[in-house]
């Protein structure tokens, strides 16, 4: 079934935001997850997978969509900035416009995580989106300040674990 009337082809979103590249790499291993999904199940042509960074993310762009994943570092117990503008934007123009879409959550954190995930999360049930997987959090173990600020590299397992997200996103609307 058919979720938008935009065309025949469906749509996978991944909207993101990183400071240090972590979160940037959730978006990046998810999106390689969904496109190798596509390929085995010999479905490339049916599902487009659209990465956008959160501050060229559009209401048009969430609306042209069949499913969500987005990816954000916490910053400070919160979704980080450019996350956080990213859902002021567009919440109100696309409220009771997305309702029951799949979606599904990558937060890249120094150790917790877990404010940004219920920040999202009451966001995405706002909306009325439909959780398509368990959220996902990927500890940096970033305590010091030199190691927040410092640039990430994720291990395979953490990289892993968002490409399984995108896949699961992708053989939904596949």
């Amino acid at each position: 079934m058919l979720m938008n009337d935009h065309s025949t082809t469906r749509t996978l979103l991944i909207v993101w935001h990183s400071r240090t590249g972590a979160a940037r790499q959730l978006a990046e291993a998810a999106s390689q997850g969904a496109a190798s999904v596509l390929r085995e199940l010999e479905t490339t042509e049916a599902v487009s997978i659209v990465s956008r960074v959160a501050s060229e993310a559009s209401a048009a762009d969430l609306l042209n969509a069949d499913a969500y994943l987005f990816c954000a570092p916490e910053n400070l117990a919160s979704v980080s900035g450019d996350m956080k503008e990213f859902f002021d934007r567009t919440y109100y123009e696309v409220l009771d416009r997305l309702n029951g879409r799949p979606y599904a959550l990558a937060i890249a954190a120094g150790s917790d995580g877990n404010g940004a995930l219920k920040q999202v999360e009451r966001i995405c049930t706002g909306w009325r989106l439909r959780l398509a997987a368990p959220p996902y959090i990927a500890h940096t173990d970033a305590q010091t300040p030199e190691s927040i600020l410092a640039p990430k590299t994720l291990t395979s397992e953490q990289c892993q674990a968002a490409c399984e997200l995108g896949g699961t996103l992708a053989a939904l609307l596949a």
